[in-house]
C-alpha cells in the first residue's frame, strides 16, 4: 500500500457528514488517497486555493455557495483549471448532467452510489492527471527567468545559469506545477524517486541553492509554511 505521505489527495466537498465519512473510509482504507472534508462551498473555494488536490468530489446542493457555481469558479482559476472534479449528486436528469458537465466537471455521478464505483471513478481521473502532469510547454518565460528545459538551457537576465542535475529536475518539476503548492513529500518522490536514503532537510537545502543561483528570479520560489513549495508565475 502507498504510504499515506506520499498519496494523491482528494477534497470531497459534502455537506451530509456520513456520506463524507464513507468516502473518506473508502479511498484511505484502499490506500487510493488521503482525503480533507469541506462541508460548503466557500470552504471547498479557500481549501482549494490554499493547496490544490489532486482530485475534487462535489456535492451540488451545499449551503454558503452551491456546487456549480463552485466548479465554474474552480475551473476559472489558473492554479484549480486543471484539476478534475466528479460531480456527487442526487440531480440525475439528463438536462442536470449536460448542466453539470458545461459547468466544467470531468465526471458525473448521481446518488445513491456504489463506493467501488466512486473508487473506480477517482482512480481513473488520478490516472488522467497524471499522464497529462507534464504539460508540453518546454520553455518558459518570466520577467526574469527563461527556462527552455527541451534544451537545457536557463537563463537569468540574459545570463546563463549553471544547475546541476537535481537542481535542475527540481525547478523543472516546480515550473510544471506552476502555483501549486508542492509538500517536500512529493518532491522527494517525484525528484528523487526515493532512489537513495534521504531527508526532507535536503529539500530545503536544495530550494535555498536554487533559489541563490536564480538570483533576482529565487523569489519565484515561494515557501508555504508548513505545507512545502511553490513557483509563482
Amino acid at each position: 500500500m502507498t504510504p499515506a505521505a506520499t498519496r494523491p489527495r482528494v477534497l470531497v466537498v459534502e455537506d451530509e457528514q456520513e456520506i463524507a465519512g464513507l468516502i473518506r473510509h473508502a479511498l484511505e482504507r484502499g490506500g487510493i488517497a488521503t482525503v480533507e472534508v469541506a462541508t460548503s462551498g466557500d470552504q471547498a473555494l479557500k481549501l482549494a486555493g490554499e493547496q490544490p488536490p489532486d482530485v475534487i468530489i462535489l456535492d451540488l446542493n451545499l449551503p454558503v455557495l452551491g456546487g456549480l457555481e463552485v466548479c465554474r469558479l474552480l475551473k476559472a482559476r489558473a492554479a484549480t483549471a486543471q484539476v478534475p472534479i466528479i460531480m456527487l449528486t442526487a440531480m440525475a436528469s439528463e438536462s442536470d448532467r449536460v448542466t453539470g458537465l458545461d459547468a466544467g466537471a470531468d465526471d458525473y455521478i448521481t446518488k445513491p452510489f456504489s463506493l467501488r464505483e466512486l473508487a473506480a471513478r477517482v482512480r481513473a481521473a488520478l490516472r488522467r492527471g497524471k499522464s497529462a502532469e507534464a504539460p508540453a510547454m518546454q520553455v518558459y518565460r518570466g520577467r526574469h527567468l527563461v527556462a527552455d528545459f527541451d534544451a537545457v538551457s536557463i537563463t537569468v537576465d540574459g545570463a546563463p545559469v549553471r544547475l546541476t542535475r537535481r537542481e535542475f529536475e527540481l525547478l523543472k518539476y516546480l515550473v510544471e506545477n506552476r502555483n501549486r503548492v508542492l509538500s517536500r513529500d512529493r518532491l522527494l518522490e517525484r525528484v528523487w524517486g526515493y532512489d537513495q536514503v534521504i531527508e526532507t532537510r535536503s529539500v530545503d537545502v536544495h530550494v535555498g541553492r536554487l533559489r541563490a543561483k536564480l538570483g533576482p528570479a529565487g523569489p519565484q520560489i515561494e515557501t508555504v509554511v508548513g505545507l512545502g513549495y511553490r513557483f509563482l508565475a
